[in-house]
């Protein structure tokens, strides 16, 4: 949606006015593997299922008015798993990305990858640079891939440019805040998230976004992956909607 647009073409959630819509979601996507198990299934079936689950999601996103959504795709941590899995992993982002730009089209919604390109093949660097150079022009919901993420590594990154800047004289490190720090990371220009979801049950942050997220709200839900659907996005947002944010305050009488 553009700034020109009127926000009655948005779809509401029941209980939800539209000031307390999270501008900002991100969603640590785990329980591929566990939701294929259960179906004597192989783990990349489960994989294959999570794509069509981030699909519905970001489609039910742009329809409710967030402006912007962050998918954990791949951690920097997950070069650990078997290189059968990470090479399958691999090549379904290459399989279905080309494809899923007309979905980012059809929606507004312009993609943005953040994280390390080192490591990452010729192909996948190609697949993802085409699909943020095909959807630039839409003005909706920002959707960020973190593809090859680490957040201790962001942060360590962005300090060595801050120091490079200080030894070259263009900045004096007295002049360094959180606004500056945050120009300095892969997510600049951008709000931090308001509501971090979880799926599968699990209650760590996983090194994703840790600067980002100091303030927000956290909603952990024991659906898969894969199950997460848009009644339980709506769940999500409701329940931030229902919560005092005080920032560190005290909370207000």
């Amino acid at each position: 949606m553009t700034s020109t647009e009127s926000t009655s073409s948005l779809l509401e959630i029941s209980g939800v006015p539209r000031e307390r819509i999270p501008r900002h979601i991100a969603i640590i996507m785990d329980g591929n593997g566990r939701w294929a198990a259960e179906r004597d299934e192989p783990r990349f079936q489960g994989h294959r299922a999570g794509v069509k689950s981030a699909r519905r999601i970001v489609e039910h996103c742009a329809r409710v008015g967030v402006g912007t959504l962050t998918l954990y795709s791949f951690s920097q941590e997950n070069w650990k798993r078997p290189a059968s899995e990470v090479d399958a992993l691999m090549g379904l982002l290459i399989e279905v990305l080309p494809g899923e730009q007309e979905t980012l089209l059809n929606n507004n919604v312009r993609l943005r990858v953040i994280g390390s390109r080192e490591g990452l093949s010729k192909e996948v660097l190609h697949e993802l640079d085409t699909a943020c150079e095909n959807t630039r022009h839409c003005t909706g919901l920002q959707l960020n891939i973190a593809m090859n993420y680490g957040s201790r590594q962001e942060i360590i990154e962005a300090a060595r440019m801050l120091a490079e800047q200080a030894r070259a004289g263009t900045i004096h490190p007295e002049q360094i805040d959180e606004r500056i720090f945050s120009e300095a990371l892969w997510t600049r220009g951008q709000p931090d998230p308001d509501l971090l979801i979880r799926t599968a049950g699990e209650y760590r942050v996983s090194n994703y976004l840790l600067w980002q997220i100091s303030y927000a709200e956290i909603h952990v839900t024991d659906l898969h992956w894969p199950d997460f659907n848009e009644q339980a996005l709506e769940e999500a947002i409701r329940d931030f909607a229902g919560r005092n944010r005080r920032f560190g305050s005290l909370e207000n009488s």
